[in-house]
Formats: C-alpha cells, structure tokens, sequence
C-alpha cells in the first residue's frame, strides 16, 4: 500500500476512527521520542558528550544560574 492510498483512505474514515488513529499515531510518535531521548543520552549517547561538555563548563565557571540569565534577560528587555 501506497502512501497515497492510506491518506486517502484515512479521509474516508468516519470522524470517531479518524479521531482514534490520530490519537494512536500520536502515541507511537511519543514512544520513538521516548526511545531517541533514552538512546541518546545512555552512556554511549551522543547527548552525553554534550552534558560532559557542559558540566566540564560549569565546574570552571563558563556558565551563570537560570536565575542569573534570566534577571539578565529581563535587564535587557527593560532598557529596550
């Protein structure tokens, strides 16, 4: 089956169907986001790299708190 042919068939679903399959789509997407985020950030992940890459600026001081970017963020776009 084509993908054509199952657009066209979702079209013709009735309302309740249609409804039910958008939902279970829905689902599924939510499982391989789950699945993807889990991957990478295993040990092995490539989102690890990135967290080291972090904690390693962090703990020499090349970052600031949330709460400090934020009260710089609002600073700013008060004096705009």
């Amino acid at each position: 089956m084509t993908l054509e042919a199952i657009k066209h068939a979702i079209i013709d679903l009735p309302e309740q169907q249609r409804t039910s399959l958008v939902a279970w789509i829905n689902e599924q997407d939510s499982k391989a986001w789950d699945r993807q985020i889990e991957e990478d950030f295993s040990p092995a992940g490539a989102g690890m790299a990135l967290l080291e890459k972090w904690d390693t600026e962090i703990k020499a001081g090349g970052s600031i708190s949330l709460e400090e970017f934020l009260e710089q963020r609002d600073r700013i776009s008060r004096t705009k």
